[in-house]
C-alpha cells in the first residue's frame, strides 16, 4: 500500500494552522499516513499549534519562502520512504474534504502528478479579488505559450504527486536556491507537464479567500507576480535547469 504524507508550509499562520490539521485529521484519516507542518521560522506559535493539533513539525531557523518550505517537507517525505506526497496550504484556503479528488488519480489510476483548478467544472472560488482573478487567468495563457500544454490553474498549491517523480528524474532539481519561493512550484509543473513521461491531468477543487484583506495572501504584489512567472522564461530560455 502506499504510504502518503501531506505537507504543508505555513508562515505564522497561528490562526489558521490548527484548521487546517483538525480538517485534515477529521476528513482524510484513512487517506494520510502522516501530515507535515514546515514552519518557515514562523514569529508566532504557528509551530506549537499545529504539534499540539497532531502534526509533525519541521521548522526553519531562518525564513527562506514557501518553496523552500515545501522541498523541506518532500525531503523529509523521501527519507522517511513516503510514496506520495499531498500539498495543500496552511492558510486554510483549500478543502481537504476534496482530497480524494487529488489522491486518487495517483493512488488507483497510476498518474504521476495532479494538479488542482480552481476553473474546471466542480470547482469554484469564494471570494477572489479582482486582481487575483485576472492573474491566475493569465498566467495559464503563457504557460501554454511557452510550453505547449494546457494548465488552467498554475498558481493552485493543491497537488498531489509521487514523490519518485520529483526525486529520481534527473532533469529536475528542486535544490536550488532561486527556487525558494513561489518559483518551486510553477518549476515543478512547468518541468512535469514539458515531459512526455509522466501521466498529469487536472482535477476540479474550490478556493476560499478569507474576507479580511490582509488574511487572503502573504504575496507581495509585482515581486512575488515575477517570482510566480520567472520560471517559465528561464527555462523555455534554458537559462535555468
Amino acid at each position: 500500500m502506499d504510504k502518503t504524507i501531506i505537507i504543508i508550509p505555513a508562515y505564522n499562520e497561528s490562526t489558521k494552522i490548527g484548521n487546517v490539521v483538525n480538517k485534515v485529521n477529521l476528513y482524510c484519516k484513512t487517506m494520510i499516513d502522516r501530515i507535515c507542518v514546515v514552519d518557515d521560522c514562523s514569529t508566532d506559535n504557528t509551530s506549537e499549534i499545529a504539534s499540539n493539533a497532531g502534526a509533525h513539525v519541521l521548522r526553519h531557523e531562518k525564513n527562506l519562502g514557501v518553496g523552500a518550505a515545501i522541498r523541506t517537507g518532500l525531503d523529509y517525505g523521501y527519507r522517511e520512504n513516503f510514496d506520495i506526497a499531498v500539498v495543500i496550504s496552511g492558510d486554510d484556503q483549500h478543502n481537504p474534504q476534496e482530497m480524494d479528488r487529488v489522491l486518487d488519480p495517483v493512488k488507483r489510476d497510476g498518474f504521476d502528478f495532479i494538479q488542482g483548478s480552481r476553473f474546471l467544472k466542480g470547482g469554484t472560488t469564494i471570494n477572489q479579488p479582482l486582481f487575483r482573478k485576472i492573474l491566475t487567468k493569465a498566467y495559464p495563457i503563457i504557460f501554454f505559450i511557452l510550453t505547449g500544454k494546457k494548465c488552467t490553474d498554475i498558481t493552485n498549491g493543491f497537488r498531489a504527486f509521487k514523490i519518485k517523480t520529483v526525486y529520481e528524474d534527473t532533469s529536475i532539481n528542486l535544490h536550488q536556491d532561486w527556487l525558494n519561493s513561489y518559483e518551486l512550484e510553477v518549476y515543478l509543473l512547468y518541468k512535469v507537464y514539458h515531459s512526455n513521461k509522466y501521466l498529469v491531468k487536472e482535477v476540479p477543487i474550490s478556493i476560499l479567500y478569507h474576507k479580511e484583506m490582509k488574511e487572503r495572501t502573504k504575496m507581495k504584489p509585482f515581486i512575488d507576480w515575477w517570482r510566480i512567472f520567472r520560471p517559465m522564461i528561464l527555462l523555455k530560455l534554458k537559462i535555468k535547469k
